[in-house]
């Protein structure tokens, strides 16, 4: 009973020691599409569609987002400031936007506050990057 009792207390010990680690490895790991998926669910979906095909939801479909220049979704009526921004959406346009869209293009109709969180943006671009 007491070999039973300390192989307990040790498996919980191991456990409390483990998951911090686990947690750390899983970011370490780099971005990762899967994850970025769910920020996708969590944060944007309500705004955007990301299916092929997809039309405007309350904001432009992002399917095919990563390349495309900004402002160019013939379905949406973009602010004046994303129709003359200029560029194409590259992960690094996306990484410098999305924490606070306001901010990085001043005039943009996006009311999103921004997504903030380093490893949940990292995960949603390499998710976005797969939508193609």
């Amino acid at each position: 009973m007491v070999r039973l009792l300390m192989a307990v207390a040790a498996a919980s010990v191991a456990g409390v020691v483990a998951a911090p680690c686990a947690t750390k490895a899983s970011t370490a790991a780099g971005p990762d599409p899967a994850r970025g998926r769910s920020v996708f669910a969590a944060q944007c979906s309500v705004c955007h569609s990301n299916a092929r095909n997809g039309g405007v939801v309350v904001g432009p479909p992002l399917f095919g987002v990563v390349g495309r220049k900004a402002g160019s979704v013939a379905d949406f009526s973009y602010s004046s400031a994303m129709k003359t921004a200029g560029f194409a959406w590259t992960p690094d346009k996306l990484h410098a936007y999305l924490p606070a869209p306001r901010t990085y293009l001043p005039g943009v109709k996006m009311t999103y506050p921004g997504l903030r969180d380093p490893n949940q943006l990292d995960d949603l671009v390499a998710y976005l990057e797969t939508l193609k």
